[in-house]
């Protein structure tokens, strides 16, 4: 073998190896939101079977479905001061502990309120994992592959959600009272898995430098760096954005409080008195993610069986297996979008989702509005299929861009020591929008309609585009730190000045 082929075999083969390893940070990392996917994929199954049950009413079933979104809010603020504090890998331990513990109170539930106790307890877990699962891995990806494996924490909902469908299904032969309770409670095993595996996970070196511990951040950083030039780059960006000088070096060093972990002065930058550069980065985070749920996605797989019931399709077998072709459809374009976003771009596959969900919705409410207004004996068969085709179509577009897009946009544009919160705050509005969402679509149905709620979302959806169009540049193929300008941030001042701050207490701290 000629030398240059050996030395180029050599540059390749580590740069795959690290590829790799990041490839497998993230899938451990996202097996958080398998559970989380889990819990909504099965509810939407599991209530038609509660309801008869328990003989709840329409609006107990709404606001047991959507009750999680609001009670995750205590686990989306709690996940970032967690994961500040401890770290973002055992702040996964967390997420998990509080899904086993929901998962058991619910399959062990003999009332209403006890199964709204264990909705309250796995809703603190969903809040753990929405936000801790994609900022970790953006935190550990390289940025070569950022949007990829950022991505990961999306389609482990999406295959959770399938899940939870084939458990309606496998489950939904078992006696009334038992079905709905093992439907729920092997949710618990998972959970257990998880947290073992949270073992083989490294912390997120970004972390380790907001903590000084330069040399722990920077053999993480050799292992998951496409080079070794790269991961001194990555390190050294990661640093100034730390306020730890450059020339500053060692194990482990003394870090700024300033910016390395008061959480007032963080909160006051994003709400209180932000900059111009980040009131961008909010808006621009909290309108994507409020726009994902405004756009009815939880009413469509919440609500799937009940949807086609409402296009025409009846029986337990026939709707529970028309809801898990919804399932496989999210979970197959889902991976389709996997692959696309380092290669067509965070914008192109936003906006042509968008476009996609405001068609699939016209399309869909159209079919519902002629179903409704038909005699139960003619109902047109065209208008079954343009509902069934219409929600198919629905959920690939969603998942071909705007899912994923909320995890992996918001995960990028926050600069380092705002990251955990200010995801946090996004998540907040996602889970409010998610639960009146979930909570109100029964009785919107029966104010305007089935299918006039259907155009009010095709009608948001709509402004939705107009929104991504405006706000959100485009952060294909640079790193954390070099998005940071893209937005308009300048930590030059900062940097300085933490670094003058640093010195100073150096100074006073020396004998």
């Amino acid at each position: 073998m000629p030398e240059s082929t050996k030395l180029t075999a050599m540059a390749v083969d580590p740069k795959k190896k690290n590829a790799s390893y990041a490839f497998t940070c993230a899938i451990l990392a996202s097996m958080a939101s398998i559970i989380l996917g889990y819990d909504i994929g099965v509810m939407s199954g599991a209530s038609l079977y509660i309801k008869k049950d328990l003989k709840i009413t329409d609006v107990q079933v709404e606001i047991l479905m959507g009750i999680l979104n609001i009670y995750s809010l205590v686990g989306s603020f709690a996940a970032g001061r967690t994961a500040d504090w401890i770290g973002r890998r055992f702040t996964v331990v967390f997420a998990a502990a509080f899904f086993f513990a929901g998962a058991l109170l619910m399959g062990f539930s003999g009332d209403y309120a006890t199964l709204m106790v264990g909705r309250f307890v796995a809703g603190v877990g969903v809040g753990y994992a929405i936000m801790i699962a994609p900022v970790y891995t953006a935190e550990i990806s390289p940025a070569s592959s950022r949007g990829f494996l950022t991505s990961f924490p999306e389609v482990s909902i999406n295959l959770g959600i399938l899940l939870g469908y084939v458990s309606n299904y496998a489950f939904a032969r078992l006696p009334l009272s038992l079905g709905w309770r093992v439907m729920l409670g092997v949710g618990a095993a998972p959970s257990v898995l998880l947290a073992l595996m949270v073992l083989g996970m490294p912390e997120s070196p970004r972390w380790l430098v907001m903590k000084g511990r330069l040399a722990d951040a920077k053999a993480v950083l050799e292992k998951i760096a496409d080079t070794p030039e790269e991961a001194s780059e990555r390190l050294a960006d990661i640093k100034a954005a730390a306020g730890i000088p450059d020339d500053l070096d060692g194990d482990v060093v003394t870090v700024s409080k300033k910016r390395g972990g008061e959480e007032g002065q963080v909160w006051r930058e994003l709400v209180v008195s932000p900059t111009p550069a980040m009131r961008r980065i909010v808006l621009a985070a909290v309108g994507l993610h409020f726009f994902q749920q405004a756009s009815g996605v939880d009413s469509v797989v919440l609500y799937s069986p009940r949807v086609f019931q409402s296009a025409g399709i009846t029986g337990d077998d026939q709707l529970l297996g028309t809801t898990c072709a919804v399932g496989v459809a999210k979970t197959v374009f889902i991976l389709v979008a996997a692959f696309l976003l380092d290669r067509a771009g965070r914008r192109p596959l936003l906006l042509t989702s968008t476009g996609g969900m405001v068609f699939s919705l016209v399309g869909l409410a159209t079919g519902l509005t002629v179903v409704g207004r038909s005699p139960d004996a003619q109902v047109p068969s065209w208008a079954v299929g343009l509902c069934v085709a219409s929600i198919l179509a629905y959920v690939a577009f969603f998942s071909v861009g705007l899912g994923p897009m909320s995890g992996v946009y918001t995960s990028e544009i926050f600069p380092l020591r705002a990251r955990a919160l200010g995801f946090a705050v996004a998540v907040a509005c996602n889970r409010v929008t998610s639960g009146v969402i979930s909570m109100t679509f029964l009785s919107l149905s029966s104010a305007i309609t089935i299918g006039g709620s259907f155009f009010l979302y095709a009608a948001i959806s709509s402004l939705a585009w107009v929104f991504f169009f405006t706000r959100l540049p485009e952060t294909r193929g640079q790193t954390l730190e070099e998005i940071d300008k893209v937005f308009g941030m300048d930590d030059t001042a900062m940097e300085a000045e933490d670094s003058a701050a640093y010195r100073e207490r150096l100074l006073a701290t020396s004998p």
